[in-house]
């Protein structure tokens, strides 16, 4: 009788410590993975947010070029020396080249 009480509570305990382990790699996963990303689409959207006219920019896919225009979801770039236009989604952008200052 006194054997089966025991291996009970220490079930009970294994259980529990498995459970913590558990939510302590969830907890870790949060704060090494899911937050940075988050924190960097922050930062992406406020940088394609902040875009102006003359800024030059590379989209993800490689281009360069310098913003002519800016509509709600797409802008247009003038690339090369022969200043051809090409339009693209803002989510294309991957970096604004163009140092401002920030005052």
């Amino acid at each position: 009788m006194q054997f089966l009480a025991a291996s009970t509570a220490g079930g009970t305990l294994s259980s529990l410590s498995i459970f913590a382990v558990i939510i302590v790699m969830f907890v870790v996963m949060y704060f090494f993975m899911i937050r940075p990303q988050k924190k960097k689409e922050k930062e992406a959207k406020n940088m394609r947010d902040n875009l102006v006219v003359g800024d030059e920019i590379t989209t993800i896919g490689g281009i360069v070029g310098r913003v002519v225009s800016l509509k709600e979801d797409t802008i247009v770039i003038e690339t090369g020396a022969d200043r051809e236009k090409i339009r693209i989604k803002k989510w294309a952008i991957q970096s604004v080249d163009t140092l401002h200052d920030d005052k």
